[in-house]
C-alpha cells in the first residue's frame, strides 16, 4: 500500500470541520499542530506593533494514494481555500515508506478496493 502525506495550514477556526471533512472522505487519522503562524502576499497588519494575524493549525493527514486527491480536493472546498485569500493552503507528497500503520491498513484495504 502507498501513502501520501497532505499537508494542511489553515485558520484555527476551521480545524475541526477540515478533520471532519477528511474523515467523512476516508482519512483514517490527523496529527494536529496548533498556534503555527504564516504569512501570504501581503504582510499580516500590526495595531501599536502588536501583531493582529489569526492563528494557524498544521494538519497533517497520511492517506492512502488512491483517495489522497479527493481528500485534498474536499480539505480545500471545507476551507475555502480558493476562494478567500489568506484562509489557508493543502498539498500532498509523496511517503516512501511508514510504519505504525497497520492497523489503519486493514481498514483502508477495504476501502481501495472499492475504488479501484
Amino acid at each position: 500500500m502507498h501513502f501520501k502525506l497532505i499537508i494542511v495550514m489553515a485558520d484555527d477556526v476551521k480545524t475541526e470541520a477540515i478533520l471532519e471533512a477528511a474523515r467523512e472522505t476516508g482519512a483514517t487519522g490527523a496529527t494536529v499542530l496548533n498556534q503555527a503562524r504564516g504569512e501570504g502576499l501581503k504582510p499580516s497588519k500590526t495595531f501599536f506593533g502588536l501583531s493582529l494575524e489569526a492563528q494557524r493549525d498544521v494538519i497533517l493527514l497520511l492517506v492512502e494514494e488512491h483517495m489522497s486527491r479527493r481528500i485534498l480536493e474536499k480539505i480545500a472546498q471545507v476551507g475555502d481555500f480558493d476562494e478567500s485569500p489568506g484562509t489557508g493552503i493543502a498539498f500532498q507528497i509523496d511517503v516512501e515508506d511508514a510504519v505504525g500503520v497497520r492497523f489503519q491498513i486493514s481498514k483502508l484495504s477495504e476501502s481501495v478496493e472499492e475504488e479501484i
